[in-house]
């Protein structure tokens, strides 16, 4: 589909799926449809702490070299959840590591609070806060790393907004994954336009600064009931990337 549509290139998640584990699969795929591996989402969800390995440093590792063999250059990394605790301790060392060693971007993303923020603190200009289940902290930007990716479904489940951490994130910015949300405490993937995150405000400000990291639709499908829509679904998702993006006349 990905093919069919027109998409420069496409995110593996490695997950549950065993396609997505098996890395000579990935390179048939892509070979046969021509469409490139431009980045492999390391399998941090909770669903896939037990992908690969039940080591969240193995894991993060392998999708590493994953990444490596099929040609990939950025590797997407959620911080360390809290329970992880000899990982998180060594995290911001074992990325810088891993990317020095290898070439590849590790970026980590920016994640949100379990519950929604207080809104009165949002309000009054503080950081979002909550329960969070990630150490030291939902925000990337808060530690510091070589390289980050942005969600900005995952900011608008934060209430943080998406135009300052992209500010903070500066010229670090490997990745972003394109969606949109309504401020819901959940990852809601809508398309970009339909919530209320500035989709359109971010791409511009993207291609205007001549950023040269990839720009990942990761949209929610669910509810297509064919084969058709979901098509039709993601290729409004892609013009709406493309119109974006495009950089503005001299």
């Amino acid at each position: 589909m990905a093919a069919d549509l027109g998409f420069d290139g496409v995110e593996v998640m490695v997950w549950a799926d065993a396609v997505s584990q098996d890395v000579a699969a990935l390179h048939r795929l892509a070979d046969r449809h021509g469409v490139p591996i431009l980045a492999v989402h390391a399998p941090c969800l909770l669903i896939t702490q037990r992908v690969w390995s039940p080591e969240p440093e193995e894991r993060l590792r392998r999708s590493v070299v994953a990444a490596s063999d099929l040609g990939a250059s950025t590797v997407v990394v959620h911080p360390p959840f809290r329970w992880q605790r000899r990982y998180a301790e060594r995290f911001s060392d074992l990325v810088a590591e891993l990317e020095e060693a290898s070439g590849i971007r590790v970026a980590v993303e920016n994640m949100f609070p379990v519950r929604p923020p207080n809104t009165w603190k949002r309000l009054r200009g503080g950081k979002a806060s909550g329960l969070s289940a990630f150490k030291p902290s939902p925000d990337p930007t808060d530690v510091g790393y070589n390289n980050y990716t942005l969600d900005l479904s995952h900011a608008a489940a934060a209430h943080v907004d998406a135009i300052e951490l992209l500010k903070r994130m500066e010229d670090r910015l490997a990745h972003v994954h394109l969606a949109d949300g309504t401020g819901a405490p959940r990852d809601e993937h809508l398309l970009p336009g339909q919530g209320t995150q500035p989709c359109a405000q971010v791409c511009e400000a993207l291609a205007a600064d001549g950023f040269d990291g990839s720009v990942v639709l990761e949209i929610n499908t669910r509810k297509a009931r064919s084969p058709k829509q979901r098509a039709a679904l993601l290729a409004e998702a892609l013009l709406f990337a493309r119109l974006h993006l495009e950089p503005a006349a001299s």
